[in-house]
């Protein structure tokens, strides 16, 4: 298995995935006006111009002075103990427990009465202030002097500076080696945003591994008649399904069942099934 990493921009800032809807809980005539992401087209040349923080797999959230809200402008059911002593100015930030752990703090975001004891497992990690209209940096400093320990559930996410790629690429392997997800790269003289920015980049690893094709899914819409989904078996034992990365011509005539295909994935969930795998080629016989 080798490992690899992609530069490429905060997928709607992406510190984060979000939780699905739940059904009971208020959603917000609006969704909350933060930043969105494009893809970086070229690698960074001023590492100095970018403050840096880990990169959290945790559940958005945006504070906007009174409640809490998911990306979609679905209002979360946080106890009010949970954000008593936070500030009455928006905060964007991230619902988060620790390295690994997005399947449950998802599961507690997402439902409508959760317990106290799940909600006590929860911070929110705060990395910006969507209403100050100054640089990034100096909102992160605000950001530091006026939140710093005023509620045990809320935390400002570090950011730091690295001097060149090398300590940067470094950095990188030892975040992914203690468990974590990647870095966040935010470029310090960026005004906040809304919608996409090309200020904030986000630098992931993935892995790409083999899998033996066990089955075949004919493909709905406009794949009808063509392959929707090869079904895999990994070497760990893991089946799951391959449904992108494929080309036309791909779908058309795709790999046989019991051939050895490669597949990219960033990482795994907590029951060991490959996040996000996608088809990278047919594995060639040596």
């Amino acid at each position: 298995m080798s490992i690899r990493y992609t530069l490429l921009l905060l997928l709607s800032l992406s510190y984060t995935a979000e939780a699905p809807a739940a059904s009971k809980l208020a959603v917000h005539s609006l969704k909350p006006s933060i930043q969105l992401a494009s893809t970086l087209s070229e690698p960074i040349s001023q590492l100095s111009d970018y403050l840096i923080s880990e990169k959290l797999d945790g559940v958005r959230g945006y504070w906007d002075g009174k409640t809490l809200y998911s990306r979609s402008g679905r209002q979360i059911a946080a106890p009010a103990w949970f954000t008593a002593g936070f500030p009455d100015y928006a905060l964007d930030g991230e619902l988060w427990i620790t390295r690994g752990a997005f399947e449950q703090v998802s599961a507690i975001v997402r439902k409508s009465s959760a317990t106290d004891k799940e909600w006590q497992s929860i911070r929110f990690m705060v990395f910006d202030l969507p209403d100050e209209k100054v640089a990034f940096e100096l909102r992160y400093q605000k950001a530091v002097n006026e939140l710093s320990d005023i509620s045990p559930y809320l935390q400002v996410l570090e950011q730091y500076s690295l001097r060149d790629q090398k300590q940067l690429d470094s950095h990188l392997q030892v975040v992914i080696a203690e468990g974590g997800e990647g870095l966040m790269l935010h470029k310090k003289s960026a005004l906040y945003q809304v919608g996409r920015s090309q200020d904030i980049v986000k630098l992931k690893p993935f892995y790409d591994a083999e899998a033996t094709v066990i089955a075949h899914k004919v493909g709905k819409g406009k794949y009808s008649g063509m392959l929707g989904a090869l079904v895999v078996e990994n070497k760990q034992g893991k089946i799951f399904k391959l449904g992108s990365g494929f080309t036309d011509a791909e779908r058309l005539n795709p790999p046989s069942i019991g051939s050895l295909v490669t597949y990219k994935y960033y990482g795994v969930t907590q029951k060991g099934t490959p996040r996000f795998a996608s088809f990278l080629r047919v594995k060639e016989a040596h």
